[in-house]
């Protein structure tokens, strides 16, 4: 069993976390986030360029939230989907109840879930998967106030920051993380797109 003990600074688990989760999925680059649509949200902050996005009416409320407070013009699509689902016009892939051995598609940016039911079930958190280094440097700093969250220095030494949020996985999260990949402990992933209600029939003021 790991134990944060274990470490001399804590937010080093966090880096080890990463690097499992990127040994597992088969992902060169890996950010944890706080949740899954914060994953969501630091990717099109990132990489979306005004486009219009498609994705699937039953999903989870969040994703819809999301669009509308980015500004994002969406269109909800009559689709059934297993596992994941891309987001079109962008390479970002929900993939919140996808959670497999070597799950990573190159190219692509999957964001996934560690929260209640999930297939790797912290309770909370979510991670984005890529290949592109500077996509990664770039969420890295974002998910942590725009702060490299590695440097283990006090904000108040740096002077100029990118715009960031306060949506790190806390190494408390990232230590139950790492016993259950340890020990292969996962929930089963589901055949269809869960029990989620069709999102075209709500209305959001």
């Amino acid at each position: 069993m790991i134990s944060l003990e274990s470490y001399q600074n804590p937010f080093l688990v966090i880096k080890d976390f990463e690097l499992a989760l990127q040994k597992f999925t088969g992902a060169p680059y890996c950010v944890t986030t706080d949740c899954c649509t914060h994953a969501l949200e630091i990717a099109l902050r990132l990489t979306h360029r005004g486009q219009k996005v498609k994705f699937p009416a039953r999903t989870y409320l969040s994703v819809v939230m999301l669009m509308h407070k980015l500004g994002i013009e969406y269109e909800l699509e009559d689709t059934n989907w297993r596992e994941s689902y891309q987001i079109q016009g962008t390479d970002i892939w929900d993939s919140a109840r996808h959670f497999q051995k070597g799950m990573y598609q190159p190219g692509s940016i999957q964001c996934v879930s560690f929260g209640l039911s999930k297939p790797l079930e912290i309770g909370k958190g979510g991670c984005i998967l890529t290949d592109d280094p500077i996509l990664y440097k770039e969420a890295s700093r974002m998910r942590y106030d725009g702060r490299d969250i590695f440097a283990f220095s006090s904000w108040a030494d740096q002077k100029k920051f990118k715009q960031g949020f306060h949506y790190y996985l806390r190494p408390e999260e990232c230590v139950t993380g790492l016993n259950l990949l340890q020990k292969q402990q996962f929930n089963p992933q589901l055949e269809k797109h869960y029990n989620y209600p069709d999102c075209r029939e709500i209305e959001i003021e």
